[in-house]
C-alpha cells in the first residue's frame, strides 16, 4: 500500500486519497476564443510522462482538501507533496527513480 503525505494531516494510506489528474494546468482565460481543436486539446491532452510527475490530489476521507504531488510514474514513489497554489518544488535529480525525500 502506498503512504501519502497529505501537506495538513500528515501520512495516510493511498485509499483516503483520490487522483485529481496532471498539476499545473491553466485554465484558459477566455474558452470562447479557443477553435474546437485547441478546446478539445486543453480537456483531453496531457502529457504522460515515464518518471517524475506533477500530480493533483484530494484527500477525500481526510481534510477534503487538494494538494499537488511529485511522484514517480515508474516506481509510484511519492517525492514530495506541496499544498495546492505553491510552486512545483525543484528536484534535484529529476532522472533518478526514487531519489529525494
Amino acid at each position: 500500500m502506498l503512504i501519502i503525505d497529505c501537506p495538513w494531516c500528515g501520512k495516510r494510506p493511498e485509499i483516503e486519497f483520490r487522483y485529481g489528474g496532471e498539476a499545473h494546468i491553466a485554465r484558459p482565460a477566455d474558452p470562447s476564443a479557443l477553435s474546437d481543436e485547441e478546446w478539445a486539446d486543453f480537456l483531453y491532452n496531457r502529457t504522460n510522462p515515464k518518471g517524475l510527475h506533477a500530480e493533483r490530489w484530494r484527500h477525500i476521507h481526510g481534510c477534503g482538501r487538494y494538494f499537488n504531488a511529485l511522484r514517480d510514474t515508474v516506481s509510484d514513489f511519492f517525492v514530495t507533496t506541496y499544498k495546492a497554489g505553491e510552486a512545483r518544488p525543484e528536484h534535484p535529480r529529476p532522472d533518478v527513480e526514487g531519489s529525494g525525500t
